[in-house]
């Protein structure tokens, strides 16, 4: 039977902000796993510190609260443990630039097949409202007692340069274009990342829906093409310099839209299964570790015989 967006919602009580855009983009959640039928079971939300990090309490498929800013290190020990998942990161901008940037640019380096949905809304919204990494320098929002002195992270250019084979930005109030977004983001194999322009009635008095509303545009809309039709490195790094360009607009127009995307990479599952051929067809969460009675499986000459390539014995 198919499920309906209805069905993705748990009996949690959202406590979000009235008007928070954070309820934009949850819904559009529900929509996009209903609309792609991802069976709740083999689904997995992980969410690090922050406003959104109640995502993954909202979602009716499996949910991994986590520590702030390593939503994605969690989110990549379970993809590799067990490649079947589909694995969905939502993270604040706070969360994922700030204490999380380290990760964030390493899953790009790995292009492991893990979709990154970041709720950006330019400030620390459950800490009261300090600048996060994306609050552009001078800003002074009414939580600010002085205007932004730090220079603002580009999201866009960021995870272009990490190595991202799916880079997009959306508005959590179009919904209609943040459902087929994720689902394009999902559908994707390999590293994705979404870029949520995410207003916060409470703390930020300046990127606010009438601010994004009177300068969004779609990229579709002016015959925009993103994707690297043949597996070249010149047009690759072409696309990504037109995308590094595009993301550079701002001030009177903000494009929404995929910016680049490559399916010709292979995902970091693919490397491993070059290295170890059994790994997709038994990766690890699968495998069995102990008997009926608790008794471990593994003995040190498995270790032995499974790593004995990767041994490098130093001479004194």
């Amino acid at each position: 039977m198919a499920l309906n967006p209805n069905q993705y919602r748990t009996d949690v009580w959202i406590d979000w902000c009235p008007g928070c855009g954070n309820f934009g983009i949850t819904t559009a959640i529900y929509r996009a796993l209903a609309e792609l039928q991802l069976e709740p079971s083999r689904t997995v939300i992980v969410s690090g510190i922050g406003c959104s990090g109640k995502t993954a309490h909202f979602v009716n498929v499996n949910g991994v609260h986590t520590l702030h800013g390593r939503a994605i290190p969690f989110a990549t020990g379970i993809k590799l443990a067990n490649p079947s998942l589909e694995v969905i990161v939502h993270g604040g901008d706070g969360d994922l630039l700030g204490i999380g940037a380290g990760h964030f640019v390493a899953l790009g380096r790995r292009n492991l097949d893990i979709t990154v949905i970041m709720h950006n809304n330019g400030v620390y919204g459950l800490t009261k409202g300090q600048a996060s990494p994306t609050l552009r320098r001078g800003l002074k929002t009414k939580a600010l007692a002085k205007p932004n002195i730090q220079d603002a992270v580009n999201p866009i250019a960021l995870a272009l340069a990490s190595g991202y084979t799916f880079v997009a930005r959306s508005y959590a109030l179009d919904t209609k274009h943040l459902v087929e977004t994720i689902k394009k983001a999902v559908r994707h194999r390999g590293s994705a990342f979404i870029d949520v322009l995410q207003p916060c009635v409470a703390y930020n008095d300046i990127l606010t829906m009438h601010y994004y509303r009177d300068r969004i545009y779609r990229l579709e809309e002016e015959g925009w093409d993103p994707v690297v039709r043949e597996p070249s490195e010149e047009e690759a790094e072409e696309k990504i310099s037109r995308a590094w360009e595009k993301s550079m607009e701002w001030n009177d127009k903000i494009p929404i839209g995929v910016f680049y995307q490559n399916p010709h990479v292979p995902t970091f599952e693919e490397r491993l299964a070059e290295r170890l051929p059994e790994y997709l067809d038994n990766p690890p969460a699968l495998q069995r570790i102990a008997d009926p009675s608790g008794k471990p499986l593994v003995t040190p000459e498995h270790f032995r015989r499974a790593f004995k390539d990767f041994i490098v014995k130093v001479r004194r």
